[in-house]
């Protein structure tokens, strides 16, 4: 007897003859409807062997299409890299990562080399007590990119306070945030600021038209230059600097902010302290 994957018993006889038939002639195969199955199910693949392979080569050329883009992006960075970094960098893939990272290991070496100089001037032959891994990594890893030279030293300056158990200056996490956050303009303030008595200005104020060279009182012979504003480079800092709680701006009548004015404010006076180093 044949059989036929696609054959089917029917009633009241033998696999594919009808009941009434007598005969003994070879059973007659009854075709069903071929199965189908959607796209991407599982069935494809079992139905049909090349399937996988068929998908596998669309993935291998989809990666293949992404590994070009990258490679392709890599290469216009390094010429994208070149236009906007001072100083020479040579064409060509990859050459634009190691421009950056011997910039990176300058600025490196000359965080070690401050940091040494200025333990040396404290008299101290290295750090005297370890600064924790939460407050290090952060710490080194904005130090070590800092590109101002003004800025870098006030890293140095945090990080020498930190390492010296003598420095009188308890350092936290927020002061390496803010200082990761602020621009040399912006330093160049807060120092003119707190280099005045905190007392002083705590509730009397900072008149604000001559920053960030003077930081002058305000007090109640100086009603005119209450009236003078600063440039608008010292505003967007004096904005920014409140931003992070290390002044705050005068308000208005009406509520608003006024930058004619400011207050400092503890957190600001701690911050500007521990980027301060006491020889």
């Amino acid at each position: 007897m044949h059989s036929s994957i696609n054959s089917r018993p029917q009633p009241g006889g033998r696999e594919g003859r009808p009941a009434s038939c007598a005969c003994r002639c070879p059973p007659r195969p009854v075709l069903w409807p071929p199965i189908t199955f959607t796209l991407g199910s599982y069935g494809d693949y079992m139905n049909d062997p090349n399937q996988t392979v068929i998908e596998s080569a669309k993935a291998a050329q989809e990666i293949a299409k992404t590994t070009g883009k990258a490679v392709d992006a890599a290469r216009e960075a390094g010429g994208f890299i070149a236009r906007v970094v001072s100083g020479p960098l040579e064409q060509g893939m990859g050459i634009f990562e190691d421009k950056l990272r011997y910039m990176r290991w300058e600025r490196q070496v000359r965080l070690m080399q401050k940091v040494n100089e200025l333990l040396e001037e404290l008299g101290l032959e290295g750090p005297t007590r370890a600064v924790p891994l939460k407050l290090a990594i952060p710490l080194l890893q904005a130090a070590s990119i800092e590109d101002d030279d003004n800025l870098q030293d006030k890293w140095v300056n945090l990080l020498v306070n930190a390492a010296n158990a003598d420095s009188g200056v308890e350092i936290h996490r927020a002061y390496v945030e803010i200082l990761g956050q602020i621009s040399s303009l912006e330093a160049k303030i807060l120092d003119a600021v707190y280099a005045l008595p905190f007392e002083a200005i705590q509730h009397a104020g900072i008149l604000t038209h001559s920053l960030p060279d003077i930081a002058i009182t305000d007090s109640e012979d100086r009603k005119d230059d209450r009236k003078q504003e600063p440039t608008d480079d010292v505003k967007l800092a004096m904005s920014n600097l409140e931003r992070v709680g290390c002044l705050r701006l005068g308000m208005t009548y009406g509520g608003g902010g006024s930058f004619t004015r400011v207050t400092p404010t503890l957190l600001g006076k701690a911050f500007v302290e521990a980027c301060r180093v006491r020889i």
